[in-house]
């Protein structure tokens, strides 16, 4: 007797939504089946949240169909949703850490008598949902005395009084230890017993094939694929989420090549078992004067978390790190300014170019931070700086008073990297520089990288692109789940494939 093969609980069919410049979704089809944990996979920009957002119904769609236990669905808000059997944990959680945990538990849903909230019938039903997660604590107790592993599984108690037909986790272990991803691993695994379809989003590989029954691939807004784990070697995994880059920036080829980088003195810097809780496990890592060290590794790798600490942007916890010969304590971004380190963040909006001031007001940002807002930097200098870097960067339009917000997006990159170059800085963080950008303003800053380091200038780059990391690289740092797990020189023989096995294997033999 042939066992029918059950009905998707969600089925999402030719999903696209775009927003002004941007195709955050093309034609995209997702299905999620009762009882099962199902992956999805992206680098970062590749349509995760997006397509996330549309089924909990925070973006409408533009076109396509979301189907939910056989009905037809147009959300008009979460609230509808959730309505629908689709709850959320998020990765950061929603919880009110000042109530108690049956109040989070039961918030919305009270057991009420005569129009007022019993509360100890209220408490005596968040026992029952904490227990159906194998959660044994005291619903009185204040949800802030309780561990972050314990408050993710009270999230989930409180999306399970809901009577929720879909859980979507989005990074619920992204701040939890391997104890307590255990424990949050067995209460998934009770969900999926139960016939509760989970929807779960990871950038740590292990976790992902420990968990998940299926696996849905996005890259740059479009459908990869759908995979079983035993079907999909994990290096493949990670080579549809990268993808291979165009064949473009061939001018860019042969005029970088990589010259041979004196690492027989001091370094300008060294970071030795340098790590941070929670953040990144130990590290060592050398940069020497004129090189250009690469950061690769998917996201959620540490990438970001190591270059933060080599600045000072975070404060390490462990180890020690000697800029110019000597041990230096690197607590705040100030600090690594006055040591000649400058850093350009990833988050080029919130964390980067201030969209309502004038291009000169951002790219003397930085040189005014370095001064202390005391000590205004006179005109003329600002005027010769702001002048010199426009011209050097070919910043477009060239006027020093157009709003940085109404710049494309590699010209406002531009603005950033002319902010911290105007620092003079010994050390140049690069984090995602090219990021968001066409293809012309991606080889200019490409080009700019290269140059800086044949002057003298080091630089850690960081870029989800291999292929980019490979062409400007003189060494290049492999992270995994926020490890360093391998360093190799770059050469001819170090090719997308090699790095990808390193990423893929944990640094091990693949």
């Amino acid at each position: 007797m042939t066992v029918p093969t059950p009905s998707p609980i969600v089925q999402m069919s030719g999903i696209s939504i775009a927003f002004p410049g941007v195709k955050a979704l093309d034609g995209v089809d997702f299905r999620l089946f009762p009882g099962e944990v199902h992956a999805l996979m992206g680098e970062n920009g590749a349509g995760k949240s997006t397509l996330i957002k549309a089924l909990t119904g925070v973006y409408g769609i533009d076109s396509g169909r979301i189907v939910v236990g056989g009905v037809e669905q147009v959300f008009s808000g979460p609230a509808a949703a959730q309505a629908a059997g689709v709850s959320t944990v998020y990765q950061e959680v929603n919880l009110t850490d000042n109530l108690s945990v049956a109040e989070n538990v039961m918030l919305g849903h009270e057991v009420r008598r005569f129009g007022l909230v019993d509360w100890r019938a209220t408490r005596k039903a968040a026992r029952t949902y904490l227990e159906a997660l194998n959660l044994d604590i005291d619903p009185r107790s204040s949800l802030s005395s309780h561990s972050l592993a314990v408050q993710q599984l009270v999230a989930i108690s409180r999306a399970m009084v809901v009577d929720a037909q879909v859980l979507i986790l989005d990074e619920p272990t992204s701040s939890l230890d391997s104890d307590e991803v255990a424990r949050l691993f067995d209460v998934i695994r009770t969900l999926r017993e139960r016939g509760v379809a989970i929807l779960f989003v990871s950038h740590f590989l292990d976790q992902v094939y420990a968990i998940s029954d299926r696996i849905t691939v996005l890259r740059n807004g479009a459908l990869v694929g759908e995979y079983r784990p035993a079907e999909l070697p994990r290096v493949e995994l990670v080579g549809k989420m990268i993808g291979r880059a165009l064949e473009v920036l061939t001018e860019l080829e042969g005029s970088t090549e990589r010259v041979v980088v004196d690492r027989s003195g001091t370094p300008l810097l060294q970071a030795i078992g340098v790590g941070r809780r929670g953040s990144i496990e130990p590290f060592d890592l050398d940069v020497y004067p004129g090189e250009i060290v690469g950061l690769a590794g998917l996201l959620g790798s540490g990438r970001t978390e190591l270059a933060r600490l080599l600045y000072g942007a975070d404060h390490a916890d462990t180890g020690e790190t000697i800029v110019g010969g000597v041990s230096t304590k690197l607590r705040n971004p100030r600090a690594g300014l006055s040591r000649s380190i400058a850093f350009s963040s990833e988050s080029r909006k919130t964390e980067g170019i201030i969209g309502d001031l004038t291009v000169r007001e951002n790219i003397v940002l930085g040189l005014q931070a370095e001064r202390g807002w005391l000590r205004r930097v006179p005109k003329k200098k600002a005027d010769e700086v702001v002048s010199h870097y426009i011209e050097a960067l070919g910043v477009r339009p060239a006027n020093p008073d157009a709003i940085a917000g109404n710049l494309s997006g590699g010209n406002q990159q531009k603005v950033l990297l002319a902010r911290w170059l105007a620092t003079a800085p010994k050390l140049l963080i690069l984090d995602e520089p090219t990021r968001g950008i066409d293809v012309g303003a991606k080889a200019e800053i490409q080009k700019l990288v290269a140059d800086l380091a044949a002057q003298g200038m080091s630089v850690v780059f960081i870029s989800a692109e291999l292929d980019e990391v490979l062409r400007l690289s003189h060494r290049i740092a492999v992270l995994r789940d926020r490890r360093k797990v391998a360093e190799l020189v770059n050469s001819d023989d170090v090719t997308t494939d090699v790095v990808v096995d390193l990423i893929a294997s944990g640094g091990t033999s693949a």
